[in-house]
């Protein structure tokens, strides 16, 4: 067939006609999507596991007081992952000075991380969690 005769051909009868979908590449999509999904739901259980537990500290008036440079307290805020930001915290380091935040000068707080439970003084340490509920009665998930 000519060239000039096939594209009169394709201006006549259009584009050729795409190939349908296969059942394969529909079933491969779809244990894809399940994959997606599947990592997602994990994902979020993860990171949001503690919410709860986190808010239900908030309620019981629990507070961590701690240092951004300590890397105990980065332990401890990483045992709540990203919970963590439900968890009264009050930061006793001031950038650039080597005083402690007014808070902390009052709640008597040397060592850090530190959890005051209510209106009792402060205890020095990190917690596991198992340990915070038992304080608090704050059940984990």
């Amino acid at each position: 067939m000519s060239e000039e005769r096939r594209k009169r051909r394709e201006e006549r009868l259009g584009n050729p006609e795409t190939k349908p979908v296969s059942r394969k590449t529909l079933i491969w999509g779809a244990i894809a999507a399940l994959l997606v999904v599947a990592y997602l739901v994990g994902w979020y259980y993860t990171n949001h596991r503690y919410d709860g537990f986190a808010k239900c500290l908030a309620s019981k008036q629990v507070k961590m007081y701690g240092l951004y440079y300590c890397p105990h307290c980065a332990d401890q805020k990483a045992m709540f992952g990203k919970a963590f930001q439900y968890v009264p915290y009050i930061e006793c380091a001031i950038k650039g000075s080597p005083d402690l935040a007014p808070e902390c000068k009052a709640a008597r707080v040397k060592l850090f991380p530190s959890w005051q439970f209510g209106v009792n003084p402060p205890i020095e340490g990190v917690f596991p969690l198992n340990e915070l509920s038992d304080k608090t009665g704050c059940t984990l998930p």
